[in-house]
């Protein structure tokens, strides 16, 4: 967001002179590293400077300097005024000011940092040209910034913490083998195209695209939900990779989440996404549930809606997850959110901890929903402990052990630890060694990526299992013992390992 881009210096009231010089503070050294920003123009410029970071450049013959001299001078795709315009006052925004100055450990931030100041800021960089990191920097008030690297370390460390549990869970488990059965596509056409359906929930239809086979359908129906400023496009491999096995699946547009809505927020044309999109996205999806037993959507007939399974990555896993009868609720919202050294605390907070007012009124369970996948969710705050004791849907829980944005131990390994003993009701959980945030989806032409037979052996077996598929202590397995791995990254199931875990 722009404002977060911002967070990293502090505002005075009437500056005397424009922003000169960062200082990086080294606090165990007893150091203090400078940046002259005007040496921050041009590579040359840091080459005949005189600051810590030219004496740096010059010692290592420009090799320092280009990087940060690209980075410093990148535009900005922001048309400022009318962004900051909307953000401001937003709990997306807020959390995100909250966040990126923990991180960054910067002296000097405001209590009262308000949505003019930064306009003002902006308005000021604009005024000399295309809005850029350095341009940006320039135009701040006061003459030094001053940045504690020793909390920005601390940042760093428990980022690593954060993601050592799966490491260990993952070492202590042999990965799962390749059936070319679940991973190469099925033999059935598949066929494309894009629609909408008018719901009484949002002023506009709703769009989706289907993709489905084009002969032979199985009668069973699959739904998937994309992430936060995503879209369909980008998990179409995991549908088209289903549909050629038979599977009928709707990819639904969450208009006030989407891509289309993150290029409206940057553009200023709307604010980030509010509070009520956490009980508008489900509604999405048993929206699509009801257009299809109602035949509004052009479907062969035939498609059982009664019983379902819903995939989703992100906040689209988040989404999976309400459906499936996990109930938000705003008690750890109100508890951690404001902790900014919460040994948990993660990039996904800013997320959760937007949803506190409408976290208690967001339990929306389809009880048609029998089966889930849930790929990286942030989860750990929005339900509480036991939020699955109750679910409708047996739910299985995909993280990467390199997710920086919703890392394994905290959004992943501890929930699931609790629910393992509590009794598991059959949830699994599978580790992507290698994963990260954004390499688990799928494009069309990338036939189902990294998860493809991961996800067919699940829905496989909770269609296989009919109603034995409902979660609880005597559940059977829904993936078979081996064959759902993938020769791109190794896929392992850990949940046998929760209980004895650290």
């Amino acid at each position: 967001m722009a404002a977060a881009l911002l967070v990293g210096v502090p505002f005075l009231p009437q500056p005397a002179a424009a922003l000169e010089q960062i200082d990086l503070l080294l606090p165990l050294l007893e150091t203090t590293f400078t940046i002259k920003l005007s040496e921050l123009q041009n590579p040359g410029g840091l080459l005949t400077g005189s600051s810590d970071l030219a004496e740096l450049d010059q010692a290592t013959n420009g090799g320092v300097g280009r990087r940060l001299v690209e980075f410093f001078n990148y535009p900005l795709p922001l048309q400022t005024k009318a962004v900051v315009g909307k953000v401001e006052d937003t709990a997306l925004f807020n959390q995100a000011l909250l966040l990126v100055s923990a991180i960054g450990g910067i002296d000097g931030l405001p209590a009262n940092l308000d949505g003019q100041q930064l306009s003002d800021v902006l308005d000021r960089a604009a005024a000399k040209g295309p809005l850029t990191m350095l341009t940006v920097l320039k135009a701040l008030p006061g003459q030094t910034a001053s940045v504690d690297l020793e909390l920005a370390l601390f940042a760093a460390r428990r980022l690593a913490s954060q993601q050592q549990p799966a490491d260990r869970l993952i070492t202590a488990t042999p990965a799962a083998g390749v059936n070319p059965a679940l991973s190469n596509p099925g033999p059935l056409p598949v066929e494309r195209r894009e629609t909408s359906l008018v719901v009484s929930h949002r002023p506009e239809p709703l769009r989706l695209v289907v993709i489905s086979p084009g002969r032979q359908a199985n009668g069973r129906l699959v739904l998937i939900s994309h992430g936060l400023w995503d879209s369909p496009l980008s998990f179409e491999g995991w549908a088209k990779h289903l549909a050629s096995h038979g599977y009928t699946v709707l990819m639904p547009f969450h208009p006030g989440s989407d891509q289309s809505q993150q290029q409206a927020m940057l553009s200023g044309k709307a604010p980030p996404p509010g509070p009520a999109e956490l009980k508008l996205r489900p509604l999405d999806i048993s929206s699509l549930i009801d257009g299809v037993a109602a035949g509004k959507l052009g479907l062969p007939a035939g498609l059982n809606t009664d019983f379902v399974s819903v995939l989703g990555q992100s906040w689209g896993a988040t989404t999976v997850l309400q459906l499936a009868g996990a109930q938000p609720s705003a008690v750890r919202l109100n508890e951690r959110c404001q902790d900014v050294k919460d040994p948990s605390r993660n990039l996904s907070w800013v997320l959760q901890c937007s949803f506190i007012s409408a976290a208690d009124s967001a339990s929306l369970a389809d009880p048609r929903v029998k089966a889930a996948v849930a790929v990286s969710p942030p989860m750990s705050l929005l339900f509480n402990t036991g939020a699955g004791r109750a679910m409708n849907g047996r739910v299985l829980l995909v993280s990467g052990s390199r997710d920086w944005v919703v890392p394994p131990g905290p959004e992943a390994i501890t929930p699931m630890q609790a629910n393992a003993r509590a009794g598991g009701g059959g949830h699994r959980l599978v580790l992507a060694k290698g994963g990260d945030h954004f390499n688990l989806g799928s494009l069309y032409a990338e036939d189902g990526g990294v998860l493809r037979g991961l996800l067919l052996a699940w829905v496989n077996g909770a269609f296989a299992a009919g109603a034995a598929a409902a979660p609880g202590p005597n559940a059977p397995d829904l993936l078979p013992a081996t064959g759902w791995g993938s020769a791109t990254l190794p896929l392992v199931d850990v949940t046998g390992g929760l209980k004895g875990a650290p």
